[in-house]
């Protein structure tokens, strides 16, 4: 037997012996609709296989979605296909979502081949403008032309993990024409040391004179940099500082010591960067000690994460004049979020400043999120829902049937193709205004696609329709498990709304399915606990089984952590046991927002404050009163930790 792949429904072999591959013919023959030939194309043109690309396109003549069949065969030759072809293709497809597709990755082949005239003519027409390498590589055209582009090149350049091969190559760039500085590389090689990404760092080592192999070293073997010490140079203190962060990740009290030992060996400056890489990574393991660290940094610039962990640190300690002093010193662009403007507010608060926080929660208390309602309550006001908008008429809705963006999205749901559909529906959405938007998630409610009737009707600012954008499917199913059990069912909303966004066949990376997006270990143990007798993970996506297995582990989890909703919630996303452990950490009870915001995972920390917004707006639908989110998040006291039984 050989190994088999599945793509479409359809097993290919993978035997990798020649003779045994099947020829284009077999294959093709092996499929039983075009739609499966498609999703076969679309994952060739994945593996950038050029010849089964062309094999797959040739079957599909008539295919309904022609643009696509065309983009699949041409994407895996961009870095060798005839420029001709590539403008026939952009003027065939001019204005749709996918000659904007196509023209980023052309434009990403024009960089790396460093073909500034047909990239710079190309780069204005990129209407998304969301690829940060597409953007380095533009700042490196003007840069080379000249143009002095070093602060726009600083605000790019802030997340590692999109960087590529463009944004090292601009730094470089600058570098070698002076607008970068030592210091600027320097920088740039800290943030990219935070996240461990070597390759990165391979490609900015020639920009100092530390050497290749020392800076993969205090990377990959940081302890051994640090025994050594700090070295007598510069470049050798650098390293020697990127190396102590490093280390501060595994043990931040063995770091503190090597730095209290090598101090006397740094400038100031450079000791006060040494505490910054301790103190960022003694915050992410909410250590008590982090703002002892942190206000040995003095004004040391840090990077996105080190000032936003810095307040957060603060936070859980409750140094007000810190939170103030840390998000005046953020740049602008990180400052003006209205995680920092709340938290300002409230360090203006805690220091008598009462008219220039409530002007903060002003600015805010409109934002149907997170910071906009506990800004709003701030204002000595409850969280209530505004009144809806005139209902949409059949006239507004019949353009969206006829929308072709739209009609291309719901054949991509409906191959469970979920990238291209979203991309196909918000691509015709930039082109609406607030009231084509209503009607717009009114057509997706009518075609039961949910989750995008919500995300577009979060889009509006002035006609809005809280129906759209927190739907109760399936209630009757509901309220019926959550009377039983004693649940929020404003809570169990919030948080399907975060989960699936009442997509009934979603499906993680992780393998949780379902509305409620549950685990299948997870299902096994809930099954057992409550008696489902002959349950198999086959049957995850039943409505009435998820929802069952669901609600009864959330109330599992929220007795686990004593009632605390902000607590459940984290445990629903990271597990029962991590926040135990956050909890532990604690040197005093904290209100739910601080414990919410100090969360060391990114996703579990974005999670928790969306679901209980949302629950917070579900409850004000269901009750039709107003509602506070600061009682739904509570306080969270320490406590030893404690293992849980629970997966």
């Amino acid at each position: 037997m050989f190994p088999m792949r599945w793509i479409g429904g359809v097993a290919l072999a993978t035997a990798s012996a020649v003779l045994l591959v099947p020829t284009a013919h077999a294959r093709l023959a092996s499929f039983v609709s075009d739609d499966d030939v498609f999703l076969a194309l679309r994952e060739a043109a994945r593996n950038n296989d050029a010849a089964r690309t062309a094999d797959y396109a040739a079957r599909l003549g008539n295919y309904a979605i022609p643009s696509y069949v065309d983009y699949f065969r041409l994407k895996p030759r961009i870095n060798s296909a005839p420029e001709q072809e590539i403008r026939d293709f952009l003027a065939r497809y001019d204005g749709q979502a996918i000659a904007d597709r196509l023209r980023n990755d052309w434009l990403l082949e024009l960089g790396r081949a460093r073909n500034w005239a047909l990239f710079d003519e190309q780069y204005p027409q990129f209407v998304l403008n969301d690829d940060t390498q597409v953007k380095c590589y533009a700042l490196m055209s003007k840069a080379l032309k000249g143009q002095n582009v070093a602060d726009d090149a600083r605000s790019v350049l802030v997340a590692p993990q999109n960087y590529g091969e463009a944004c090292p190559a601009l730094i470089a760039t600058l570098a070698q024409s002076n607008q970068f500085s030592a210091d600027d590389v320097w920088a740039q090689i800290r943030l990219v040391a935070e996240s461990g990404y070597a390759g990165t760092i391979r490609r900015l080592a020639p920009l100092t004179d530390a050497g290749e192999s020392a800076l993969l070293q205090a990377l990959d073997k940081p302890e051994k940099v640090v025994a050594r010490g700090p070295g007598g140079n510069r470049a050798a203190h650098e390293v020697f500082i990127v190396a102590l962060g490093r280390a501060a990740k595994a043990n931040p009290d063995r770091a503190v010591d090597a730095l209290v030992s090598a101090a006397d060996r740094l400038k100031p400056e450079e000791a006060e960067l040494a505490w910054a890489q301790i103190a960022l990574q003694s915050s992410v393991k909410l250590a008590p000690d982090a703002t002892v660290y942190w206000r040995r940094t003095g004004e040391a610039p840090l990077s996105n994460e080190g000032y936003q962990w810095k307040v957060r640190a603060a936070l859980r300690a409750g140094d007000w004049k810190l939170v103030r002093t840390t998000i005046e010193a953020m740049p602008r662009s990180l400052a003006k979020d209205s995680t920092w403007i709340y938290w300002l507010g409230r360090a203006y608060v805690a220091e008598g400043k009462k008219d220039e926080a409530q002007k903060l929660f002003r600015s805010i208390a409109d934002q149907t999120n997170f910071y906009g309602q506990l800004a709003l309550e701030e204002l000595d006001q409850k969280v209530t829902i505004p009144p809806r908008a005139q209902p949409v008429t059949a006239e507004e809705l019949a353009p969206m049937a006829e929308n072709q963006g739209f009609r291309r999205a719901l054949k991509f749901f409906e191959l469970e193709m979920r990238f291209e559909g979203y991309r196909e529906w918000n691509w015709e959405l930039r082109k609406m205004n607030e009231r084509q938007h209503l009607a717009a998630a009114e057509f997706a409610r009518q075609k039961n696609v949910l989750d995008r009737m919500v995300n577009t009707s979060d889009r509006t600012k002035s006609e809005v329709d809280f129906t759209q954008r927190f739907p109760s499917p399936f209630q009757d199913v509901m309220l019926a498990t959550t009377q039983k059990l004693g649940l929020d069912m404003a809570w169990v909303y919030g948080l399907i709304r975060q989960e699936s966004r009442f997509v009934q066949h979603a499906r993680s990376h992780v393998g949780a399915s379902g509305l409620m997006q549950v685990m299948p270990a997870t299902a096994q143990f809930v099954a057992r606990k409550i008696g489902l007798a002959g349950f198999a993970n086959s049957q995850m996506n039943d409505i009435n089984t998820n929802i069952l297995l669901g609600t009864n582990y959330l109330n599992m989890v929220l007795s686990d952590l004593d009632g605390s909703q902000a607590m459940a919630t984290a445990a629903y996303n990271a597990g029962p046991g991590r926040p135990r452990a956050w909890r532990s950490t604690l040197t005093r009870a904290v209100e739910g927002a601080i414990f919410a915001e100090s969360i060391p995972f990114n996703e579990t920390r974005d999670y928790v404050k969306k679901v209980l917004s949302n629950a917070t707006y579900y409850a004000a639908l269901f009750e039709s009163k107003p509602q506070s989110l600061k009682a739904r998040l509570g306080t969270v006291a320490p406590k030893g930790f404690v293992a849980s039984d629970l997966p």
